[in-house]
C-alpha cells in the first residue's frame, strides 16, 4: 500500500464552461498550470501534488466533465478534439490565456491533442504516462470492455470487495502496491455513477480510432515536452514512451524505477521535483516560435526493469543530461 503525504490546502470552486458547471481546485499564484487527470480520476488525484507545485505556479487542477464534482452530461462527445475543446472552453472561464499543462493518461491524450489543435494556450508540456498511439499493452483492457460482457464487468467492479479491487488494478497499475488509496477510491466511486461509467465506457470503447486520430495529430505538436513513465506501468508501455519521445520533437524522458502507472500520486514528492526542475531548465518565451526548442540530451543509466511476470526487459532509465 502506497504511503500519501499530508493533504494539500487549497480552494474549490466551479465555472460554467461548454455547457457544463466545473469543478476545480486552485492554489498558488504566479504562471498559471493546468492539471488534467486521468480515466475514471478527478482532481483529487493531484491533492498531494497542489502545494508543492502551487509554491511556483497558479495551479488549477479540474475535474473533466462527467468526472468527479463536475456536472454529469449525457452521450457527451468521448473523442479528443471534443475533449479537447471543453479544456480550452475552461481555460476561457478560468481567464487563463495560456498555461502549463501538466497531465496523466487519458489526460495526457487529451494533452497532445490540445496541444496540436491550440499550440497558442499551451506553453509546456509535462505529461505522466500518456496514452498514446504506440502503446498497446492496453489493447487487451480495451477489448474486454468494448464487449458486452466488459461492460457487465465494469458496472459489477465498483461492488467487489476491496481486495479485488486492488488486485485487479495492480494488473494495471504494476502491483497492488503501487496503487494508492485514493487512486483505489476515485475509480470505484467514479464506475459507481452511472452517466461516469456510461462515458468511461464509450471512450473505450472509441480508443482504437481516437488513437488514429493523436497519431495523424502529432506531427503539428511542437511544444517543449517532459515524458515522465515509471518503469512497472503495465497499462501504457514504456516501449512506446521511447516511441513517442522520438516523435515529439524537442521532448524529454524521465523514467522512474519501481514505479507504476501513476507516479505523480505514487511519489507526489519526486514528481513535483521533476517537474519544477525541468521547468527551470525550459523558460517560456514570449517571443518562442512555433518550432519545437532544442532538447537536452538524455543519459542512458542501465536499471533492471521487469514485466508483469517477472522477466527482466532489458530497458533502460532515462535521466536529464548534464
Amino acid at each position: 500500500m502506497m504511503q500519501e503525504t499530508p493533504q494539500s490546502e487549497f480552494e474549490e470552486g466551479f465555472v460554467e464552461a461548454a455547457g457544463a458547471r466545473i469543478h476545480y481546485l486552485h492554489s498558488g499564484s504566479g504562471r498559471p498550470m493546468l492539471l488534467l487527470h486521468g480515466l475514471v480520476g478527478s482532481s483529487r488525484n493531484w491533492r498531494n501534488n497542489l502545494d508543492g507545485l502551487a509554491q511556483h505556479a497558479s495551479v488549477y487542477a479540474i475535474d473533466l466533465v462527467n468526472m468527479g464534482k463536475s456536472q454529469r452530461v449525457g452521450k457527451l462527445d468521448p473523442g479528443l478534439r471534443a475533449a479537447a475543446h471543453r479544456i480550452v472552453a475552461v481555460m476561457d472561464a478560468l481567464e487563463l490565456t495560456e498555461a502549463d499543462i501538466v497531465a496523466h493518461s487519458h489526460g495526457g491524450a487529451i494533452a497532445l491533442m490540445l496541444a496540436a489543435l491550440y499550440p497558442e494556450r499551451v506553453r509546456r508540456l509535462i505529461l505522466f504516462a500518456p496514452a498514446n498511439p504506440y502503446s498497446r499493452s492496453g489493447d487487451p483492457i480495451v477489448h474486454t470492455y468494448s464487449t458486452s460482457w466488459g461492460g457487465l464487468l465494469a458496472r459489477m467492479l465498483p461492488y467487489f470487495p476491496v481486495r479485488m479491487q486492488r488486485h485487479a488494478l495492480g494488473e494495471i497499475y504494476g502491483g497492488a502496491d503501487c496503487v494508492v488509496d485514493s487512486c483505489l477510491h476515485e475509480i470505484v466511486h467514479g464506475l459507481r455513477d452511472p452517466v461516469t461509467l456510461r462515458h468511461v465506457l464509450r471512450t473505450v470503447r472509441c480508443w482504437f480510432s481516437e488513437r488514429a486520430k493523436l497519431k495523424a495529430a502529432l506531427r503539428r505538436v511542437r511544444i517543449p515536452t517532459l515524458l515522465v513513465w515509471g518503469d512497472r506501468d503495465f497499462t501504457v508501455s514504456l516501449t512506446s514512451a521511447v516511441k513517442l519521445k522520438r516523435k515529439l520533437r524537442g521532448s524529454e524522458l524521465i523514467v522512474l524505477p519501481g514505479v507504476g502507472h501513476a507516479s505523480f500520486e505514487e511519489t507526489p514528492e519526486q514528481a513535483n521535483r521533476i517537474v519544477l526542475e525541468w521547468l527551470e531548465r525550459h523558460p517560456w518565451s514570449t517571443q518562442r516560435s512555433r518550432l519545437a526548442l532544442p532538447g537536452v540530451p538524455l543519459a542512458s543509466v542501465p536499471v533492471t526493469s521487469r514485466n508483469r511476470n517477472g522477466a527482466t526487459t532489458g530497458m533502460r532509465h532515462l535521466t536529464p543530461g548534464t
